[in-house]
């Protein structure tokens, strides 16, 4: 019957234009313009655009001709109509129209952070610019873009830019799997080679080295047991990325031309899983999370269990229902206005250059988006698998992609484990970001970075484009300040007495110093665990040190920029990939590790065993509060990387008195303060806003 309608009232249309216009046009291109119309009816959850379509559709039949003169005065106003029905329908799929900050729970001056500290960053020429998006419960509570779509700065930055997502790509494949192991089409823990026979041979490389000799052979062993789907999902299958390591297995990754002739955009992924089919597995399915091409592989898997192209079924199943209508493969050439440019000096590899066609359809990192798109596939996540009205996944599929799926034994890095398609973050202690427990979260290797809080309702993602070497780094500043821009739950706050309260001035000196805070936000627990202070990156198999923090251990051991790491507690690192080094560093408070060091200018190696301190923060977000008495008053201000609730860089406020050793914002968020002291009465900690959501800071000097 919905078929049926939806003939009648394009016949209606297009009987009128063929009286009106263009019979050959028109009789050409009729079935073609019928059946978008139909598949855009049976997809869209938005009845508003079923005649949008009609619309662009008459524009183009009227722009495909030359009519004459006689006929504009009959032409304009269908003009005129097909423009105000391309605005509708950019109405009809706008998501992101943005609420009051409020009444979703945030501070719009804390919000207001976020592009101050993004401008700084293009001021700096970290980036050429950023599109941030936050929403909670269901609601847009910020959108906004800074900085520049090209990289000469000259064309500013919309909301609307596109961003190539790279591997925020993969949790969209996922989910695309999981539709069809919804539909019984696909089995989680069948093998691959059962929709893949060529890769039911696949051998493991196994690496080992001569005592004698000192040199490595590369050997290569079958499988243990195939590699499932569900080992594509949760990257246990073995299957790498060329720039995961530097051992004799990754060499052949990257000598095997798998990125250049293998990733063409002229190409297929039939072709390219044959490719990789004949290189071998970095571990045992199974038995490592390593990340790499199993989400390519698993897009070939929904190719052949669906029976069509990765595209196709993205574009149908997925992207027209929920409405993503910037997302895809390529970026046409009426949207190239939108694209922003790639980073300066970034590797561009055949799969990066969007503005082309391609028949490469990469499940882990073709897609293209843009930050309304994007906040519509994390928001039905969030909603458990429905968006306005159309499920994609039932409760039960997404309850099981974001809870842990790697096996016992496994660890991921960061106080995280991994689901199938999503980042998980599991355990808060162990976390260097903020945010609940059950988080889920993914990123792309130019800067694109999103994550979804089940327990706040919070959706939140940054689209910038960086050199890949660079990505990581701006993810925990604005994840801090995302949380920050929370505003506390309201409770029975102790007002300002009518007559202050009088403090000798020696009792307010006496609070004077440095407090430090393991989080700036509210909402996360953490506690610090045991680090050593130190920023590392493997370069060329090489486990560097870029730059040890100052005053923190490793620092205060000796340990110098641009030093190689080669061992852990005797351990080689040769092989080792960052995130297990990083695990390693880590460990309880006080207890102690030897790292021996290669440094430029010495034939011996350094070693030097350094006891672990506690760590709270990444680089760059760090929570200090300075306290100084001015004036015979109090002030606080932030002196860390990040600001605290009502304080911030460079803007000392000055604290009302509700006793010797509690104050209180009066203005702003009304921030309360208790001063921590031992039994001499020294000030030891400060704890803002004291109750269900008080963060806890530990004076330092």
């Amino acid at each position: 019957m919905k078929a049926q309608k939806t003939r009648s009232r394009s016949l209606a249309v297009y009987g009128i234009l063929l009286r009106l216009y263009a019979p050959d046009f028109l009789a050409r291109h009729r079935a073609e313009m019928l059946q978008n119309f139909e598949d855009f009816e049976n997809a869209s959850p938005s009845k508003a655009a079923l005649w949008l379509l009609i619309g662009k559709d008459l524009m183009l039949s009227l722009v495909s001709r030359n009519i004459p003169k006689s006929r504009w005065a009959l032409t304009a106003p269908m003009f005129v109509l097909a423009a105000a029905l391309g605005m509708w329908r950019a109405l009809a799929y706008d998501t992101a129209a943005v609420s009051s900050p409020e009444a979703l729970g945030f501070s719009s001056p804390r919000l207001a952070r976020i592009a101050a500290w993004q401008q700084a960053q293009v001021d700096a020429g970290a980036f050429s610019g950023a599109v941030a998006a936050i929403a909670r419960n269901g609601k847009v509570a910020y959108l906004h873009a800074v900085g520049y779509r090209d990289n000469a700065k000259t064309i500013p930055l919309q909301p609307d830019a596109i961003f190539w997502i790279a591997s925020m790509t993969k949790p969209v494949t996922s989910v695309a799997a999981m539709m069809l192991v919804e539909e019984g089409k696909l089995d989680l823990a069948a093998s691959v080679y059962r929709y893949l026979p060529e890769l039911r041979d696949m051998m493991v490389a196994v690496e080992t080295t001569d005592p004698a000799s000192g040199q490595s052979r590369l050997m290569l062993e079958p499988q243990k047991r195939p590699m499932t789907v569900e080992d594509l999902l949760r990257h246990t299958s073995g299957l790498t990325y060329y720039d995961r390591g530097d051992t004799a297995v990754y060499k052949l990754y990257r000598d095997s031309r798998l990125y250049d002739a293998g990733l063409a955009r002229d190409g297929t992924l039939k072709d390219f899983v044959s490719r990789l089919s004949r290189l071998p597995l970095v571990h045992q399915p199974g038995e490592a999370f390593e990340y790499g091409h199993s989400a390519d592989v698993l897009g070939r898997v929904i190719e052949v269990a669906s029976g069509q192209p990765l595209d196709q079924f993205l574009d149908q199943r997925l992207f027209k229902p929920l409405g993503m209508v910037d997302t895809g493969f390529w970026v046409p050439p009426a949207k190239l206005a939108r694209l922003i440019d790639p980073p300066a000096g970034a590797l561009m590899l055949p799969d990066r250059d969007v503005t082309k066609p391609t028949t490469l359809f990469s499940g882990g990192g073709g897609l293209v988006s843009t930050a309304s798109d994007y906040l519509r596939f994390c928001q039905m996540m969030l909603n458990d698998g429905e968006l306005d009205g159309v499920r994609i996944l039932s409760p039960a599929t997404v309850h099981r992609m974001t809870t842990n799926a790697l096996p016992q034994g496994i660890r991921f890095a960061n106080g995280s484990t991994f689901g199938l398609g999503f980042g998980i973050r599991s355990d808060a202690t162990w976390s260097v970001v903020p945010g609940s427990v059950g988080s889920f979260y993914g990123s792309g290797v130019w800067g694109t970075y999103f994550w979804v809080d089940p327990a706040e309702q919070l959706i939140a993602m940054q689209l910038i484009q960086v050199v890949p070497n660079k990505a990581n780094q701006f993810n925990p500043t604005f994840r801090n300040l995302t949380y920050g821009a929370l505003l506390v739950p309201h409770i029975d706050e102790p007002a300002p007495a009518n007559a202050p309260v009088a403090i000798d001035r020696s009792a307010l000196a006496a609070l004077e110093g440095t407090y430090t805070f393991p989080s700036s936000s509210s909402r996360d627990k953490q506690g610090p665990f045991g680090g050593l202070g130190i920023e590392i990156a493997m370069q060329n198999g090489l486990l560097k040190v870029v730059s040890p923090v100052p005053y923190a251990p490793a620092a205060r051991a000796g340990v110098m920029a641009n030093d190689v790491i080669t061992h852990l507690d005797g351990e080689t690192t040769h092989g080792m990939t960052l995130s297990t080094a990083i695990e390693k560093m880590r460990g309880p408070v006080h207890s102690a590790i030897t790292l021996t060091i290669a440094r430029k200018g010495q034939d011996a190696p350094i070693e030097l065993t350094i006891v672990r301190a506690p760590v709270g923060a990444a680089k760059g977000a760090s929570s200090d509060l300075q306290v100084a008495v001015r004036g015979g008053k109090l002030q606080v201000e932030a002196s860390g990387a990040l600001p605290v609730l009502d304080f911030g860089k460079g803007t000392p406020m000055t604290v009302v008195p509700l006793s010797s050793r509690e104050f209180l914002v009066d203005g702003g968020d009304h921030t309360r303060l208790a001063f921590l002291e031992d039994g001499d009465g020294k000030a030891t900690g400060l704890v803002l806003n004291p109750g269900p959501w008080e963060i806890t800071g530990q004076r330092i000097n």
